[in-house]
């Protein structure tokens, strides 16, 4: 059993090998956009036993589709941090060193590391410098500690520090910022600031799903809704019956906010037990002429 395995949506949660295998299941569709947009997709794992890093990338490498894999040493979760686990490996660098290399060993796929700048206090130059000397392709820094948690600002002055320190030392890997990204626009300038090769948003897409689309300022409520239904209604062909409807519900509040009627909505939607209900009480919504624009 891989009991240190974690899925490609970055959730911690310990996974038994079956649950691992179904999580990672790439399907037709799925397949067919990742081709038609060029889109790469990297597995992300995490625990604190090379050997078991060294069995996950190769189980990894073993289904296919994936095109590379990234080790999650920045969850601060408390559960998680318990288990020596993710951000609690920041400064460990002996241990971190081994993992890294058992994850390498594993396939051929490049390896990649999301991280913070510290635990308590930021430790950036030295922890960065350690991460450069493990032959990695790329490093996320997320600008904030380990105990700020997402509560203080990120402060992106810890991510050009990486950067400097990156081209100081002449190896080549790409250095990605992370932390308060509201929109495209904004991590455009921070990635500019900052000179870091790219920018990563976690909460951001969660409240605007054109995120990763400048020219959509502000979507209307008929986008908003049409889109969701089109997500309720991908969902239900795609998948049928194999996964949870419940995963659905995380994404509701995305496209039901910021106008008249939206919570009474959401909480309708938040009370439904398949796609088919959801569909029908958007579709419902969608042809009320009283917000049609």
């Amino acid at each position: 059993m891989f009991t240190e395995f974690v899925s490609v949506d970055g959730l911690c949660h310990p996974k038994g090998r079956d649950a691992v295998m179904h999580r990672l299941y790439i399907n037709d569709t799925e397949q067919k956009l990742l081709k038609n947009t060029n889109t790469r997709l990297v597995a992300q794992i995490w625990g604190n036993d090379p050997e078991k890093f060294n069995q996950a990338s190769k189980l990894i490498s073993e289904l296919g589709g994936f095109d590379g894999i990234d080790i999650n040493m920045g969850c601060p979760a408390a559960k998680i941090v318990k288990q020596g686990a993710c951000s609690a490996l920041i400064g460990q660098n002996q241990l971190v060193s081994e993992i890294i290399q058992a994850t390498a060993e594993g396939s051929s796929l490049p390896v990649s590391v999301k991280t913070r700048t510290g635990i308590k206090q930021h430790i950036t130059e030295e922890w960065i410098s350690h991460l450069l000397s493990c032959n990695l392709s790329a490093i996320t820094l997320h600008a904030r500690t380990q105990k700020m948690m997402s509560e203080k600002p990120a402060d992106w002055n810890h991510v050009k520090t990486a950067v400097e320190i990156r081209n100081k030392s002449n190896i080549p890997v790409k250095i990605i910022g992370n932390g308060d990204v509201s929109n495209y626009s904004h991590g455009i300038e921070l990635i500019k600031y900052s000179g870091a090769d790219g920018a990563m948003t976690g909460r951001g897409i969660f409240s605007d799903p054109w995120f990763f689309n400048p020219d959509v300022k502000t979507p209307s409520i008929k986008q908003k809704l049409s889109l969701l239904l089109k997500h309720v209604q991908l969902f239900e062909n795609t998948w049928e019956s194999s996964k949870n409807y419940n995963i659905l519900k995380r994404f509701f509040k995305i496209y039901v906010h910021g106008f008249d009627g939206a919570a009474a909505l959401r909480a309708q939607l938040m009370e439904t037990k398949t796609a088919t209900e959801a569909i029908s009480i958007t579709s419902g919504y969608l042809k009320n002429s009283d917000f049609q624009e």
